[in-house]
Order: structure tokens, then sequence, then C-alpha cells
């Protein structure tokens, strides 16, 4: 298998203000308000919808995780989970939506991209292994297409993580565990020629509780200068990971039941996958009383080997069915956004923001039938060029105090290029969408605002799926996919802050889209679906009783439907219906902190008929700190504290075990990491 190689061309403090008009109402008084004393800062007057938000660096920090991309959990109702080995990409759940690897959910880490078009192994590919927290300055998160800045994947949500330009005090840790669980980082920032230099190394190493451990190895670095401020100034960043690991993926529940293997067994022990990433941005940005304009650019060069067996002996009864889906890109693209003010009077404000946006992927992946990872024939072998390009602008007027609207449209268009091994599955395709969207703020009243939202967004397509005619292993015709798919979204949301120290947010939505049309990287082909419709409502609230006391507790819940399907065969496999958490968090009790969190993964359809339906489950995991000193703390995290036995996700699909004289349809199911603890020592400068 050999494929060509590229050169690359916690709760307690003040959450930062959305960056929804950051600078178009910077200098509004209402902004400035702070109604729940000691905690976050008030979002009335300066959010666009009921769902949109940002997580402080603190709040970050209270969080326990058990891996990077469980960080984005931070948004309420969204769910990240685990189906393979700890450096495979995450599984997330948003929105009565399964995003796979990310489809639908659109993932920036310091304004670069990290949603993977036209993967090997899923469209939208999101791989966040190589975030570094102690650099993590914030989370911001949209939900729903209604702004049109948010462009591809965005649909469900969207999530934007920010590094910090300086570190307010510099880091060093060094992390303990159960199941061979050891983790050393340095983050530091240093005067250099009249700037700042910010540097982070990150080393890990992870077994988890599996039979044959995932004998998971990380190596990781970020390396940033810049000069100026956060709205005046520039900075460039480079940054580097590498990740390999064995992969224990799910489990038919059969052989777990009849006590073939155990729960932390696998069925094909040489699973696993290695993967590499660097990149190359900067960013400029201008600010003065008048205008406002962000510019930043980046070089992203992406190296996936991923070997995965989850039907066993099907297809292959000798030699098994183990697949290799290897994937190599250089991803280029640039982002340009200008803002400026309109009109300022006393009564009324009114801004204007356009934006440009440029992407190119230069991609060679492939579909390789292997065994022990060697492989013994090819699916299908790939050269794509996929680029896009934006152009958006964006109208926010604040018309009294008490009505606000931000109207915008973006436009977007593709061009795929593909180059196989099979002439036909090869050729070029274009596709283009106009994306408008209009938000009404209502309020406040009585310290509460009203929120209607409407707006359309879109995934793209694999590029492979644009120009195939053939069934790479079948042989049979297959019709070609839109390069596009468009979401309409519309919601109703309130936020109050109407009960002292207390913050709730609600919203109603509608999420249609014209089809759930995927390219399955499993099977190297294109997978229509009907369109489909889900209604669903969410609810957060923050309250801080007490100085050193705060509760969180969000929850939401999703109807998804099938829309022009036979009766009885609308449900959507593995659509989450139900999810929520419940944190409650100390911070200054004295040299002591800490956190619980319980959180609660609701079942989900795993059959069109709902005849086969995924079990829910709990989980409850916590940390406790002391600080020795003003520089010295040490925290112990606690994980799966109950030592539930419940699914991390379920599958229900037709697989074949060694021996067996038949397929059989099962549930295949991975687990959720048993109780494990970790010891940290954190010291700062």
């Amino acid at each position: 298998m050999t494929l060509p190689s590229l050169t690359p061309l916690p709760l307690a403090a003040a959450l930062a203000a959305l960056f929804v008009h950051a600078h178009a109402l910077a200098d509004d008084p209402v902004i400035q308000r702070v109604l729940v004393e000691g905690s976050r800062a008030s979002q009335l007057g300066i959010a666009d919808s009921a769902n949109a938000g940002s997580v402080s660096q603190k709040e970050l920090e209270m969080r326990t995780i058990y891996r990077p991309g469980e960080l984005l959990e931070a948004t309420p109702g969204l769910i990240a989970s685990q189906h393979s080995g700890e450096g495979k990409a995450n599984q997330f759940y948003l929105r009565g939506f399964n995003l796979d690897h990310g489809t639908d959910l659109a993932t920036w880490v310091d304004d670069m991209p990290v949603n993977q078009r036209s993967h090997a192994h899923g469209q939208g590919w999101t791989d966040l292994n190589f975030l570094i927290p102690e650099l993590t300055a914030r989370l911001d998160y949209r939900k729903g297409p209604y702004s049109p800045r948010d462009g591809d994947f965005a649909s469900a949500g969207s999530a934007y993580v920010t590094y910090a330009n300086r570190l307010a005090r510099d880091v060093a840790t060094i992390s303990a565990g159960q199941n061979g669980y050891l983790r050393t980082a340095l983050a530091a920032s240093t005067d250099a020629a009249d700037g700042v230099l910010t540097y982070a190394v990150e080393a890990l190493h992870n077994d988890g509780p599996f039979t044959r451990g995932d004998d998971y190895k990380k190596l990781n670095g970020v390396l940033r200068y810049s000069r100026g401020y956060a709205n005046n100034g520039w900075s460039v960043t480079a940054m580097a990971y590498h990740g390999s690991w064995n992969a224990t993926d799910q489990v038919p529940g059969r052989a777990v039941d009849s006590g073939r293997i155990g729960r932390f067994d696998a069925v094909d022990n040489t699973d696993g996958g290695d993967a590499r990433r660097y990149s190359l941005s900067g960013v400029w940005r201008q600010t003065s009383a008048e205008s406002a304009t962000k510019v930043n650019a980046y070089v992203i060069r992406n190296q996936l080997d991923l070997w995965s067996n989850f039907t066993y002996f099907l297809d292959d009864p000798v030699n098994g069915d183990q697949f290799a889906q290897p994937d190599r890109r250089v991803t280029t693209g640039f982002n340009a956004v200008h803002t400026w003010h309109a009109h300022r009077s006393e009564d009324m404000s009114s801004d204007i923001t356009v934006g440009l946006q440029g992407q190119n992927d230069n991609i060679f992946n492939g579909l390789y039938h292997t065994v022990a990872r060697r492989t013994l024939d090819t699916t299908r072998q790939d050269h794509i060029r996929e680029s896009s390009g934006a152009a958006w602008i964006e109208n926010a007027t604040r018309w009294t105090p008490w009505l606000r609207s931000t109207l915008g449209v973006r436009a977007d268009k593709y061009r795929f290029r593909v180059q196989g091994d099979r002439a036909g599955n090869a050729g070029s395709a274009a596709d283009w969408l106009a994306s408008p969207s209009l938000n009404l703020a209502l309020g406040p009243w009585q310290d509460s605002e009203v929120y209607v939202n409407y707006g359309t967004g879109f995934h793209s397509n694999d590029a492979r799926g644009t120009v195939a005619t053939v069934d790479p292993k079948t042989l049979e015709a297959v019709g070609r996919a839109p390069g596009l798919v468009r979401s309409r979204g519309l919601e109703l949301g309130l936020r109050t802050e109407a009960i002292p120290k207390m913050q709730t947010a609600l919203s109603l939505y509608r999420l249609d889209f014209d089809s759930e049309l995927t390219y399955v990287g499993d099977e190297g082909t294109t997978e229509a679906g009907p369109p489909s419709r889900r209604y669903g409502i969410e609810f957060s609230n923050y309250y801080k009783p007490l100085k050193w006391l705060s509760i969180d507790f969000d929850a939401a819940f999703a109807r998804a439907r099938s829309r022009g399907v036979e009766a009885g065969q609308d449900r959507i496999p593995g659509a989450v219906e139900g999810v929520g958490q419940l944190a409650l968090t100390v911070t200054q009790l004295g040299p002591w902190e800490g956190a619980l969190r319980l959180r609660y993964f609701g079942p989900r359809p795993l059959l069109e008929d709902n005849s086969v339906r995924s079990h829910s489950s709990t989980t409850l995991n916590g940390r406790i700190g002391y600080r020795v000193n003003k520089d010295l703390r040490v925290e112990l995290e606690g994980f799966n504290l109950a030592n539930r036995k419940a699914s991390a996700i379920d599958y229900y699909y037709a697989s074949q075990l060694h021996g067996e004289a038949t397929a059989r349809d099962d549930i295949h199911f991975h687990p959720i990491e048993s109780r494990s603890f970790r010891v940290t020592l954190i010291q700062n400068w």
C-alpha cells in the first residue's frame, strides 16, 4: 500500500464576550454589564441567538476530560464519543445527529479548519488529538445555520478554539494514572524581538483498559511569535503532532455474551493507526474607531494510516475483512473579514461586515483490503483536488434599545476533480449555493431577550461521490451525488437573567436537510439518503448561589425523521434523542477546588423501523485540586466513578466471526472505559 508523498506548499471565571458582533457592539454599554456577580459576563445585548456562547480558559480547566476532543462537550447538548483506539477522531452527537467523525459540526482551531473534506474514512473527519489544553484561551460555539460566517459542515453547530498569544502564567505539568497513562506538558511565553514567543510541548502515553493496550503514543508541539495586541497586531504559528495507536474497535455483543471474548477484548488485534499533522498559519488584525480588519492564512499537512475490521470474516472467510484507509493531504486557505461602522447615533447603530474565504485540498487517499496491516488488493485509489471559494456580507443593526437585527447572505462555489484507478470514477464536477440568514433579538425586558432565527446552510459531499458511476466493490452502476446539500433552520429562543445569580437559555428549533447522503469510507461508495427533518428543544442553566459554588445543568431532546419514506421506516439510525449534563463546581474554597459532572447519553434507534435501539448511559466524572502554594497545585481526576458497564457507542449490522457458518445481525458496541484515576502535579511561574 503506497500513496504519493506530499510536500506542504473552571466555571467561576468570566466568559469572554461572544464573538458575534464583537467589533460592532464593543462600545455599547449593555455589553459591559455583568448581571451575575463573580460569574459569567452577561450575554444580553450581545448574542444573536439563545444557543451561542463562549467558554473561558478557567472553565475549560475545570472540566474532567479523558481525551482532547471532549473539550467540545463544553457546548451544551454535544456528546463526544469514541468507537476505536485513542488516536482516532471522536464520534460526535448534537441536535438529533450522529455526526460521525465531524460531518455537520464545523470545527476550527486558531482560525484553521479541522474538518477534512473527502477524507478516506469519513466526510468532515475531525481529529482534535493535536489540541493542547494548556494553550486554549477559550471555546466559542454556535448552533444552527444562522450566520453567513459559518460555511461547510456548520448546520448542526460550529466550534472555534482559540489559543493564547501570551500565557498569563507559564505552566509545567506531569500526570500519571492507571492503564499506562503518562503525560507531561510545558507551556510558556517569553518576550522576544519586540514581541512574544509562546511555545508548548506535550508527550503522552495511554493503554486504556483494553486487554491488548492501545499503546497510544503522542508527541505534540506549538511555537508562536506574536507582536502587538489581540485587536491590533499579528502572529505566526507552527504546530506539529504525531500519534500512533492500536485499536480495540467495536465488538459484537454475541461474542461477549457467550464468553468468547471479554468486554475489553478485540476481534482483530492488528487494527490501529498512525496520524501526523503539521501546520503553519498567520493572522493579522487592525482595529480603529471606524473599522476592524482581520486576515489569516494557513497551510496544513495531514497524514493518516488507519486499519480497521468491523465485519471480521464476512467478505473474506480466509483472510478476514480488515481494510486500510490511508489519507495524505495538503490544505491551504485564507479568511479575510472587514467590518465598518455604517451608522452611529444616540438611538441607532449599524455595522456592515464582509468576508472572503478560500480553501484548496490536494488529497491522495484510498481503500485497500489487508490482513495484519499487509495489503492484499486495492479497492480504490484516488487523487482528489477540491477547491472552494466563498463571499459573504452581514449587516448588524440596533434599531432601538430593544430591537436588533442581523441580516446576511453567503455564496459558496466548489469544484471537485478526481483522478482514480478506475475511469468510471474519475472526472470533474462543480456546485454552488447561496445561503441567506436573518436573526432578530428583542429586548432586554426585565433582564430577558427573545430571539428569532432563520437561515440556510449546507454540507459538502465527498468529491468521489460527485463523479462516481461504478461501485468499486461490486462494480454495479451508481448515481452521482450532488456536491453540496442544503439545510434550512428555524429557531425561537429565550435568554433570561431575571433570577439573581442565574443565567438561563431555552430554544426550540427545526432543521431540514435535502438529503442525508454521505460518502461511506468503509465501503468506498456514496450512500444516498432521503430528506430529513429534526425538531428539538434545548435548555441550558447556570447558577452561582455562592461565591465558591457553581451549578450547571443542560438538557436537549431531538426528534429526527426521514421524509418521503415508507411508513414505519422513517427513523434515522444513530440519531441521538436526548442528552444532558449536570455539574457542580467548587472554587476559591481555601486551597481546595473541585468538580463533579454527571453526563447522560440517551438511547438511539439503530434501524429505520426502530426495532433495535441502543441503551442509554449515565456516567460520572470528577476532579479535586489542592493548592500547595501560589505556584504549585496537585489534582486528582476520576473517570466513570460508578464503574458503569455501558457502551460508548452502538451499531447494528451483520458480521461473521471466525468459525461461524453464516453472517449474523448483531449490536456491535465499544465499551466506555472502566473506572480509573489520574494524578497531576502543576507548577506555575
